[in-house]
């Protein structure tokens, strides 16, 4: 049986690579700094001592930032990628309840939820012969078949992973400690896990015009 070969959606517009990343790391910084001094704020307004406490304030400010992350991601790019647009979706509804019922364990949990969820959507794909990866990413780069399958794959299992990691932290240690984890953790972790993977995706790169033909 043969697999046609997979190329990435493609952008309307380019962002500077430092911009996107700005973009993306901007909503997590905001929801740490909020969080990190949650009690001066509520005293320079007072009106913030209705959301509760720090990870209370932390997560309204996570989910106003996101919103304006979304916002000029759509206005710089002229459309929003499939992985930004669930996490928000989930951030705007696992926040809410938050809030609403002043139970942080919604907050929490959206992490597990959302690398379950795409870890499923990945190997669920491979499970009917597709290969979902470019456009959960929205990738920039084009494999044939078997690259998309292997790296489609692993990245199946690496959202697992980071699911399973944050059950342990967050049931484990400190409020605190978890959106440090959160910010802080998660993101070096992704990059280096992306860096691990530069060897196949060399191994499986397709010209740009597309051409090539499946190694």
């Amino acid at each position: 049986m043969t697999t046609q070969n997979m190329t990435a959606p493609t952008r309307r517009n380019e962002v500077n690579p430092l911009l996107k990343l700005a973009l993306e790391l901007g909503p997590l910084v905001v929801f740490f700094l909020a969080n990190r001094y949650g009690e001066e704020l509520t005293d320079a307004f007072p009106a913030l001592a209705a959301l509760g406490g720090k990870i209370f304030i932390g997560t309204a400010f996570f989910m106003v930032a996101m919103t304006v992350s979304l916002v000029l991601s759509r206005w710089l790019t002229g459309h929003i990628a499939l992985m930004p647009l669930v996490t928000f979706f989930f951030v705007a509804v696992f926040g809410g309840l938050t809030l609403w019922l002043q139970d942080d364990t919604f907050i929490k949990t959206k992490p597990t939820i959302v690398n379950v969820l795409f870890g499923a959507i990945l190997l669920g794909g491979l499970a009917f012969g597709k290969s979902l990866l470019a456009y959960v990413f929205d990738a920039a780069f084009h494999l044939d078949a078997e690259g998309w399958r292997r790296l489609t794959w692993r990245w199946g299992l690496f959202f697992f992973c980071l699911a399973g990691l944050n059950e342990v932290v967050w049931r484990n240690f400190s409020d605190d400690f978890w959106v440090a984890f959160k910010v802080w953790a998660i993101m070096p972790i992704t990059i280096a896990f992306m860096l691990t993977q530069i060897p196949l995706i060399q191994r499986h790169a397709l010209a740009p015009a597309g051409g090539g033909e499946d190694r």
